[in-house]
Order: structure tokens, then sequence, then C-alpha cells
């Protein structure tokens, strides 16, 4: 193993499929990280544990909050050492970290699942310990992208094959749980987090990492300073928030109001498999039209499509099977597309090689807090409204569908309006 030995080169290194694949596999056990933690947590503390809806939002909602002002700090933190700690060595540090809280949080011990006390407690603390190692896996990973290219094509190329790996890990932890259970997905998951951080730090080629300054702590706000930042992560904002909350609420949608909790994993792959075939297309596009401009020809064919959830009923499986490959061919452009425009808006401001993790602290910042807002909002709001998982009344039944479906549509729609008109065609 070795650090990122190219500090201060100037040329890009050479982007080969298997060098970028060696990069990108590692997005494979991050994915198989958050997948369950934002999607099949919320179910599992507040379904199969019995804790209350309003206490497992509270419970992610404060965690959330934590980990995402945590991120920034992160990021300041690696500006200041990557130069001669290389992003490998935040990789490594975050091993432990999302081994033993992965482990701890889904499969808590029997003694603390008796206890309404003991099991929030666990909750909090497994989650803490998720998020610390996942924060310094992703942003590590996404800064050590970001400073391997500036071109545009090759920007969303490589975006595009860290995301489809990303997605892959998604879908086995979609597909694992049922048919094999969580233990094995948990097994499954050590491996491949050991294998792939192997590959990348073996085989993966360097960043450009250049020394700078960091003299403070306000040089972690210094791509709040860019005006095209600014407008990214609002969009980015909007766009993030609309797609947390179906996800948030996936499980109940599809247990509650369609009737078939046997069908969650099979939703789950199709959406992300359609994701991953549409991956090329994307980066093709984007490379024709700029990522700016592919970004809101795929929010505006999102909601096109996702509306219609809205309307469906108890065994509508095959209008939702076609929801769920439309709008997952979208999520490809909300995968690929955002950071690539990132890398470039960093390049445009000066900041390549520098400053890669300040924007990715923010950004991961930005991330937690949709979904902090998504679980703290949208969880209790059901609840307030009469929905209670496993026994709904046709009111909770009718504000799991306008809040899992509709507000979705309406903020995604704003995002497309904002990117309009945002100045990130020419990054």
């Amino acid at each position: 193993m070795t650090h990122d030995a190219s500090v201060g080169v100037s040329q890009p290194p050479d982007l080969t499929g298997k060098a970028l694949l060696s990069y990108g596999l590692f997005g494979l056990p991050l994915a198989m990280v958050a997948m369950p933690v934002y999607v099949q947590v919320p179910a599992l503390y507040a379904g199969s544990f019995g804790l209350s809806l309003t206490l497992v939002g509270t419970i992610l909602l404060v965690a959330r909050l934590l980990d995402a002002f945590s991120d920034p700090l992160l990021g300041y933190w690696m500006d200041s050492s990557a130069a001669t700690r290389g992003y490998s060595g935040f990789v490594l540090m975050s091993l432990p970290f999302l081994i033993v809280g992965y482990l701890a949080l889904f499969h808590p011990p029997a003694s603390m699942v008796d206890s309404v006390v003991g099991l929030s407690c666990w909750f909090a603390a497994s989650l803490g310990l998720v998020y610390l190692g996942f924060s310094l896996a992703t942003i590590a990973h996404n800064s050590w992208g970001a400073g391997l290219t500036q071109l545009r094509g090759e920007r969303a190329r490589l975006t595009a094959i860290r995301e489809g790996c990303a997605l892959v890990g998604v879908m086995i932890a979609a597909a694992v749980p049922a048919l094999a259970g969580m233990t094995v997905l948990s097994m499954t998951f050590v491996m491949a987090l050991g294998l792939t951080a192997w590959l990348l730090l073996r085989s993966a080629p360097r960043a450009k990492i250049i020394a700078t300054a960091t003299e403070d702590w306000r040089s972690l706000l210094v791509p709040l300073h860019s005006p095209k930042f600014r407008w990214l992560l609002i969009v980015f904002a909007l766009s993030g928030i609309s797609a947390a909350i179906p996800a948030t609420l996936f499980l109940f949608f599809a247990t509650d109001r369609l009737l078939m909790p046997e069908y969650a994993g099979l939703f789950l792959v199709i959406y992300f498999a359609a994701a991953v075939v549409a991956l090329p297309f994307w980066a093709s596009l984007s490379k024709r039209l700029g990522e700016a401009r592919a970004w809101l020809i795929s929010m505006l064919v999102s909601v096109i499509v996702f509306v219609w959830a809205w309307q469906l009923q108890a065994g509508d499986f095959y209008p939702f099977v076609c929801i769920c490959i439309f709008s997952g061919a979208t999520l490809g452009a909300d995968l690929a597309l955002p950071p690539a425009l990132l890398a470039g808006v960093i390049g445009s401001a000066g900041h390549s090689g520098q400053r890669e993790g300040a924007y990715f602290g923010l950004w991961n910042w930005m991330t937690k807090m949709n979904l902090a807002l998504a679980a703290g909002i949208a969880l209790p709001l059901l609840e307030w409204l009469g929905y209670t998982p496993g026994l709904p009344s046709e009111d909770g039944l009718q504000a799991l569908g306008i809040t899992y479906a509709l507000l979705p549509c309406l903020l995604k729609l704003t995002a497309a309006i904002v990117l309009w008109r945002a100045p990130l065609n020419e990054v």
C-alpha cells in the first residue's frame, strides 16, 4: 500500500476501465451500509422491535444532525493532512467503525430488545459508529475521485462507474435479507468491505493533492464563497429531500398501501437495476449536453413518472413495477451527475487537488440533512395524521400516499426550476 504519491503532479492519471473499477468498487460495500440504514432501519426498529415511529424518527433526526455537522469538520481535517496521510489513510481509519457499527445496529443483543430504554440507547450508539465510519469513508473516497480528472466526459464516466458499483451493493442489500436473512447480509458486507478496500488501496490511481494552508476552522467554509457551489447545493438539497422521503417510507408503502410486503425486495432490485442500466445513457447525454442539462431532463422525467404512485392501491403490482423501472432510470442521473458537477465546480473555483475535503464535507452534510429531515419530519407527521404501521386506517393510507408520492414530486419540480436558473451549464 502507498499513499497518494502523485502529490503536486498536474497531469491526470491514466483512467483505464480497470483503474476506474479498482477505484469505484469501494462504493459497493458503502452502499450496503447506506441502503439498510436509510431504508430498512425505520421499519426494523419501529415494526419488528416495537419502538414508536416518533421515537425512531427522533433518534434518527438527532443522530443524523450530529453526524451531518461533523462532516465539514472531517473534510477540514482531511484537507489539512491529506498531502501527507493520503486519502488511503482515512479509508483505512473508517473500516473498524463501519464493521463494528453495522453489526451492532442490525444484531442488537436480546437483552436490549426487551427494554425500550436499552434498545433506544443501543440504537443511537450503533448509529453513531456507523455514521462516523461512513462519513470518513465517503468523504475520502469522493474526494479521491474528484481529484482524478477535470474533463467533463471523464468526470461523468468516473462517477457513473462508482455509482454503478454502489447500485450493485444496494441491490445486494435489498435482495439478500429476503433470500437468506440479515446474518448472511452482514457476513457479505464485511467480506466485500475488506476485499474492495484492499483493491482500492493497492490498485486505484492516485489523486492529485496539493498541500494547502488551512490556518483555522474558517477554511472549511471556503466552498461557500463560490456562487456556483451555493446554487448547486440548493438544487442538491431540494432534489435530495424529494428522494429521501420515499426512501424512508418505501417499506411502509409496500406493506400497508400495496399489501405486498413479500415483493418489497423485488421492487427495490428492479428500481436499482434500472438505475444501473441507465447510467451509461446519462453519462453519454451529459457528455453531449453537460451534466446540468442532463440532470434537469432526468428531474422532469422523474416527476412525470413518480406522481402516479399516489393513485396506486392494494395489489397494483405491475403499475408499481413500471414506476420502479422508469423512476429507477432517473435515479442513475441523480447519483452520477451531481458529484460530476461538483468536481467541475471545484475545478472552476481553482481548488482542485486542494480543498476536495471541504467541498465533500459540506456535500455530505447536505446529504444527511436531507435524510434527517425526511425521517424527523415525515415519520412523526404520518403518526400525527393517523397512520400506524400494520394497522392503517383509510385516512392513514391517504396520508401515506400523499407523503410518499405527491410531496416528493413537488420538491423535485422545485429543484428542476432552480437548476434551470442556476449558472451551472458551463461548468
